[in-house]
């Protein structure tokens, strides 16, 4: 959760620099004569998708939106069934829904994400699309994940909500899809308070991002604005100049808040090298560093576990604080719009709950000193005599 914590003198300046340039239009699009070239929005765009090696990217309102956006724009379609990991933000199923389509929810394995073994067997004919999510900052198998989709041709449109920046094999998150989806919100590796991104290396894919983010327009290069034609049915989720400039100064900040991350990482696993835990499976050292998952061998142990973390004031990241939003089991509000309404909803995602109801995620961030390192490896060893 580091944007925040290099949120500072940089941001303030790129901001003032809006009104100091152009009178601070915010707007993102129009008023040409009147701002002066100044077009942040439209910078951020290039500059992310430039870091990320694609030549496409479109920012939007928020992460949330990107999804939806996403998968309208990769053609998926009201009934078509979605696959989706049982783990992840409500978010993810929230922008299947928006859709019109049906949300498949899978179980996830012992990396915390989609277990590719339970995306087989839910395809059904009318699948269309596999939503893998990286979470935590840590890769899905993505390899897995494509032979699968690869055999079925299905569309995979990867949220990568929680992993700007990490990578798979060699391939940067959210680059490997037929689309990618980014988070910018105030708790995401970068950030501009609310917003998102959505980046594709297919141009089609692309021009349907940026039209149906945005009313359904056109982006004429020979008329303005308000006469140009529509290509689609849209809906407005544009991102305003205030976060596009907030976006290029936090996106110059990320290859210092990785490696600052990955370092604390590193420095909290050596102080946990004798805790008798099992650790989350990482595929991939390409991943974040924002976390350090373990196991209790049981739920009860775990939530004691977490309140003595609490009582020493140790925070925990998602799990187990913010599993009501972020477990499929937990979310019965939605049961009328899932397959099968009527069955019970509970056991529908056992295995999914046997790991999530025994982790514990510990947030690393950017600023930790060695000394607040030390700290925390203490504290969690003495927990560690008192209840394992």
């Amino acid at each position: 959760m580091p944007g925040f914590e290099v949120f500072g003198e940089e941001e303030r300046r790129a901001l003032n620099e809006l009104f100091d340039l152009n009178g601070g239009i915010l707007f993102a699009h129009g008023f040409d004569a009147m701002r002066k070239g100044v077009y942040r929005v439209r910078e951020f765009e290039r500059a992310f998708a430039a870091c990320m090696g694609v030549p496409h990217a479109q920012a939007v309102s928020s992460g949330s939106a990107a999804v939806k956006v996403a998968l309208v724009a990769t053609g998926v379609e009201r009934n078509d069934e979605v696959i989706v990991p049982s783990f992840t933000f409500v978010a993810t199923i929230e922008a299947v829904l928006e859709v019109g389509a049906i949300p498949v929810i899978v179980d996830v394995d012992d990396t915390l994400n989609i277990d590719a073994t339970a995306v087989a067997a839910a395809i059904t004919p009318r699948t269309r699309a596999i939503v893998p999510v990286h979470m935590l900052g840590a890769p899905a198998d993505m390899d897995a994940i494509f032979e699968v989709a690869g055999k079925h041709g299905l569309k995979v449109i990867e949220d990568n909500a929680q992993g700007c920046g990490g990578s798979y094999k060699g391939r940067l998150l959210g680059t490997m899809g037929a689309a990618g989806a980014f988070s910018l919100d105030a708790g995401k590796t970068i950030m501009t308070g609310e917003g998102g991104m959505v980046i594709s290396r297919d141009e089609g894919i692309y021009l349907r991002c940026r039209a149906y983010h945005d009313h359904g327009h056109e982006y004429s290069t020979t008329v303005g604005r308000g006469a140009e034609g529509a290509l689609m049915t849209g809906f407005n989720y544009r991102m305003t100049e205030l976060q596009g400039a907030i976006g290029l100064v936090q996106l110059g900040k990320l290859d210092m808040i990785l490696a600052a991350q990955r370092e604390n990482k590193r420095k909290l696993k050596a102080e946990l090298a004798e805790f008798p835990v099992q650790f989350r499976r990482i595929l991939d050292e390409g991943e974040l560093g924002d976390a350090i998952v373990f196991f209790m061998p049981t739920r009860e142990l775990a939530a004691r576990f977490a309140q003595r973390m609490g009582q020493e004031g140790l925070g925990t990241k998602n799990l187990p604080d913010a599993m009501n939003w972020h477990f499929a089991g937990r979310w019965k509000h939605m049961r009328n719009r899932l397959p099968n309404p009527a069955e019970p909803w509970e056991g529908r995602w056992n295995r999914s709950a046997d790991l999530l109801e025994r982790a514990i995620a510990l947030p690393v961030m950017v600023k930790m000193t060695d000394q607040r390192i030390a700290e925390i490896g203490e504290k969690l060893r003495k927990i560690g005599r008192e209840l394992l």
